[in-house]
């Protein structure tokens, strides 16, 4: 039953409509490759009775021909999503044995359209990371290895669970979340697709805040179509959500494989910055003459604000995460570590139950918002992030529809290489992505070859807002020219 997991979601989709193997022989391959691939800890828990009472339904309804877009398809779930009975941690001590009596509201529209969960991914604790290294519960472990090395790699973060569960065959896609390249760089470190749609697109409600200004819903999934399938049940309207936006969704899967022809592409030089492996570079100069061969146009642009963007999204970033992490206190759910008064058991609480860099992360926020520097700092990197989106306006206006620039700076590091003592290092790995969440527009990215250590690198395409749609053509473009990348061998299983 191997076979099963390596569908794509829309091969696997047509095989169950076609008859070709039911619901839940679909469920139970993809059950027995989550247990057998726990040495990658990409899973935080698994759900398999769930998943497979949900199989069950789901060829009731395929048997009586009233299928629904994603009936009877396994995925994952990263475990920032509440989802209800099931424990949601978001990878933090803080949260243990939170059993959410509701769903969020994109899981719900997933199960609305017959998906079945086959658990909780793991990722960055709070979705604070860029390698899956700051989980509670342990490092998730790439399922890719550099050429001639078993030394382990990360799969990115904060949704590096998510990224490693789709690249080994653990789910056919998943959920995911992105705040400033959280869907995006662990798309590229591990050969798959992501999306961070535009702020607004997806409904954040049920979802663990991390930025609320900045974060947003997305899928990961192993290509581009998959990934327009995934966004169109996640998208939508929410009313429970006052940043959700109201309109219609469009059908995204529509827009895979449409002609590109006389869409501008603009390239920003801000994007080429010193010390930038010459790989990345050359990756990008081919995707420049892959969408140039598809008939697009190719133009230069400036966006002069983009080497303020990490700077200010480090301090834009942590002043959100101090507000909303101030509700974890031991009073009401999760853990709680007894004190000699309420204020010594918050403190007994919050110090044991946050990992050292959610602490670090709260008190940059609590410092940036405090009498005396809230307007040197927080209110200095509010206007710097209008101009960010201003420069984005401007090329827009100009005519460019899309930008394409890489996604990272390099490929995948080892565990333990970055960060340990100097963090300013690991948040580097978000430069080429943070300026999207700054603007609150939709960002992919698609998987563009191999480096020479065997790892895999990425493209990013920025789009208008809301123009999802311009970016699934483009990427299909990309990805129907760059080399297919295989895995390597399941040496997890």
């Amino acid at each position: 039953m191997t076979e099963l997991t390596r569908l794509s979601l829309a091969a696997a989709r047509d095989g169950l409509n076609a008859k070709k193997f039911t619901a839940t022989e679909l469920t139970r391959a993809h059950v027995d490759a989550v247990e057998k691939a726990r040495a990658l800890n990409a899973y935080l828990k698994e759900t398999p009775e769930k998943a497979l009472a949900a199989a069950a339904e789901s060829d009731a309804r395929l048997a009586k021909g009233e299928a629904r877009p994603l009936e009877g398809l396994p995925l994952g779930i990263k475990d920032l999503y509440c989802t209800n009975g099931v424990e949601t941690t978001a990878a933090s001590r803080i949260l243990e044995g939170f059993k959410p009596h509701y769903e969020s509201t994109v899981t719900s529209q997933l199960w609305r359209d017959g998906a079945v969960m086959l658990g909780k991914l793991n990722l960055d604790e709070f979705a604070m990371g860029s390698s899956n290294e700051t989980s509670a519960y342990g490092p998730v472990v790439s399922p890719w290895r550099r050429k001639g090395s078993d030394a382990k790699i990360v799969p990115g973060g904060s949704s590096g669970g998510s990224a490693a569960a789709v690249a080994a065959h653990l789910c056919l896609a998943a959920t995911a979340t992105d705040t400033g390249g959280s869907i995006r760089q662990p798309a590229a470190f591990t050969g798959t697709v992501g999306i961070k749609p535009t702020y607004g697109r997806c409904s954040r409600w049920g979802i663990v805040a991390f930025a609320s200004s900045l974060d947003q819903a997305g899928p990961i999934a192993r290509d581009v179509r998959d990934t327009a399938i995934m966004l169109r049940s996640m998208a939508g309207f929410d009313p429970k959500d006052s940043t959700s936006v109201d309109r219609p969704v469009p059908d995204y899967e529509a827009a895979v494989g449409a002609s590109v022809k006389g869409k501008k592409i603009g390239i920003p030089k801000e994007y080429r910055l010193d010390g930038m492996s010459q790989e990345i570079d050359a990756l990008w100069m081919k995707g420049v003459e892959w969408l140039k061969a598809a008939g697009a146009e190719i133009v230069d642009i400036s966006l002069p604000h983009t080497h303020h963007a990490l700077p200010a999204y480090y301090i834009v970033a942590p002043a959100e995460a101090s507000s909303n992490l101030a509700r974890y206190d031991g009073v009401r759910y999760g853990l709680r570590k007894p004190g000699k008064d309420i204020v010594a058991m918050y403190e007994n609480t919050r110090a044991a139950g946050f990992g050292a860099e959610v602490r670090r992360r709260i008190m940059i926020g609590a410092y940036v918002l405090s009498a005396g520097y809230y307007d040197a700092y927080y209110v200095r990197a509010q206007k710097i992030r209008t101009l960010i989106r201003r420069d984005f306006e401007a090329a827009f206006h100009a005519g460019v529809d899309a930008i394409l620039t890489p996604a990272t700076p390099s490929t995948a590091f080892g565990i333990g290489e970055k960060g340990s003592a100097d963090p300013v290092e690991m948040y580097l790995n978000d430069v080429f992505t943070v300026t999207v969440n700054m603007a609150g527009l939709p960002g992919l990215v698609v998987p563009g070859g191999l480096a020479s250590d065997g790892l895999p690198l990425g493209l990013q395409l920025i789009g208008r807002p809301f123009e999802e749609e311009t970016l699934f053509s483009l990427g299909s473009a990309i990805e129907q020219a760059a080399p297919k990348i295989e895995l390597p061998q399941d040496w997890w299983a």
